[in-house]
């Protein structure tokens, strides 16, 4: 990390710019971008093949702060970045042009570019699973992801229709859990619903009418708890094919719960 850039007119950096906004350039690529040391040590520790290039503000490279993420040991007790051969990709970057390819209000000096990691059915072990249909925000999504692997989920299958996993605000939301709980992207989500009723796996819908209450239900490996869009729900086609529909009881004038909160609750309700 000898030479510091400084244009934010680098070739490098506006391609990070470009992976940050642009969901057509993420998927071209096959690359996304993390951004913070919390979630860059998460990469380290769980998926250091992934990671393509590590860009660090000036200011950031002299603290202790990254004295210590640099200096971190695997099991055998061997440098994490020196096994990696992580130093011959890591680039200091001046403040100011730092700034400029951050998408976080108040950027930490770190960020990383990183290959996506694709997954398939037969990748994701059909036994607690949450399945999403148009879910929209990403707060949502990321906070779903971060609950489910709390919650012991071994799988996250989306309908095409959810937003982009890979982008920024769902990455951060994460922190971290992006990297180690297999999903996938699913073409037709009703088709992959009558896949698992076939493997023998329950399908439960959260739905506003009809169904059963939520603690009133065991829910039993292995299944697969559905939820829907956060102004609309799960579509009339797609609650069709679900094995039974459940419901979140509430009092006072609710009329329905944030898609993020009604997932924990469901995933949670899983039994060992």
């Amino acid at each position: 990390m000898s030479e510091i850039i400084t244009s934010p007119k680098n070739e490098k950096l506006r391609n990070v710019s470009l992976l940050q906004k642009k969901k057509k350039a993420r998927d071209e690529q096959g690359l996304f971008v993390i951004e913070g040391a919390r979630i860059f040590e998460d990469a380290l520790k769980s998926a250091p093949e992934r990671i393509e290039q590590i860009f660090i503000s000036e200011s950031f490279s002299k603290s202790s702060e990254w004295l210590k993420i640099g200096g971190k040991r695997d099991s055998e007790g061997k440098p994490v970045f020196a096994v990696n051969r992580l130093e011959d990709r890591a680039l200091t970057v001046s403040d100011d042009a730092f700034v400029k390819i951050c998408e976080t209000v108040t950027p930490q000096g770190i960020l990383c570019v990183m290959r996506m990691k694709e997954y398939s059915l037969a990748d994701i072990p059909a036994k607690r699973l949450l399945l999403l249909e148009n879910i929209q925000d990403p707060g949502n999504l990321g906070t779903m992801i971060r609950t489910a692997e709390a919650a012991g989920i071994t799988g996250i299958i989306m309908s095409c229709g959810t937003v982009d996993i890979y982008s920024p605000k769902v990455t951060r939301s994460t922190m971290g859990s992006i990297f180690r709980i297999p999903f996938m992207y699913s073409d037709n989500i009703c088709d992959t619903i009558d896949m698992l009723k076939k493997q023998g796996v329950t399908v439960y819908g959260a739905y506003l009418r009809d169904g059963r209450p939520y603690d009133k239900v065991q829910f039993k490996q292995p299944c697969a708890v559905l939820i829907g869009n956060e102004g609309n729900g799960i579509s009339d086609e797609t609650i069709a094919r679900v094995s039974e529909r459940v419901f979140i009881p509430m009092h006072g004038e609710i009329e329905s719960l944030n898609a993020a909160v009604a997932a924990a609750l469901l995933m949670y309700r899983i039994e060992d």
